[in-house]
């Protein structure tokens, strides 16, 4: 009997220490999981009206064009064409179609950035490993571009979001200048720069918000 009482103990103590050691998102993405979550598809950049419109043959050199976004494309965006904005590259590049009609003042925008498309975020092991990836420092690192051009954005509370008395959370996630921006609250984290693996985990994300096709 005393036997037994010291296995349990045992086990009791070895359970309490595992979760005490395990390591929660940092705050606000603590609440990510428990809160309403949108994800926002946004346009990184919108060419001057006065811009010439890309010719098919003329590659990237595309006039307007910063050059974060054009070596951004050239790089890696082809695994996610869904993040490129329709109208800056010729139609059939990348799986573009044909170009958006010029960007309006009555387009719905998310802090500054046309939004072409949202989603609000349901399930909940995709909410966990986006708190996961976000509340942990270890993902990120001082290196990336001096811009802030978002292909994605993020707003979650524990009301919905854009609710009037609702605080929410907000932030920008820049995959042709290579990092994160909050704007509604106080980064938790020393560096904001998206290391590789993080990238490939946001891009694993970003296929599952949208699906290439959609």
């Amino acid at each position: 009997m005393k036997r037994n009482t010291f296995v349990l103990a045992t086990l009791c103590l070895f359970g309490f220490i595992a979760n005490g050691c395990k390591s929660s998102p940092a705050a606000p993405f603590d609440q990510l999981e428990a809160s309403n979550l949108v994800a926002y598809r946004l346009q990184n950049f919108e060419p001057p009206p006065s811009a010439p419109a890309a010719q098919p043959g003329q590659g990237l050199n595309i006039p307007g064009l910063p050059p974060e976004i054009q070596q951004w494309i050239q790089q890696g965006a082809q695994a996610l064409p869904q993040l490129i904005p329709p109208g800056l590259l010729p139609p059939g590049m990348f799986g573009q179609g044909a170009p958006a009609p010029a960007p309006q003042e009555t387009v719905p925008r998310f802090h500054g950035f046309r939004i072409l498309s949202q989603t609000q975020v349901i399930d909940k092991n995709l909410k966990e490993e986006l708190a996961e990836l976000l509340g942990d420092a270890d993902n990120f690192s001082n290196e990336h571009a001096a811009c802030g051009y978002a292909e994605m954005g993020l707003s979650f509370s524990q009301g919905m979001p854009g609710q009037p008395g609702v605080p929410s959370n907000d932030l920008l996630i820049s995959f042709s200048c290579n990092q994160i921006i909050a704007r509604t609250f106080a980064w938790p984290h020393p560096s904001a720069g998206l290391k590789g693996d993080t990238v490939k985990d946001l891009s694993s994300v970003v296929q599952k918000l949208w699906p290439p096709g959609t």
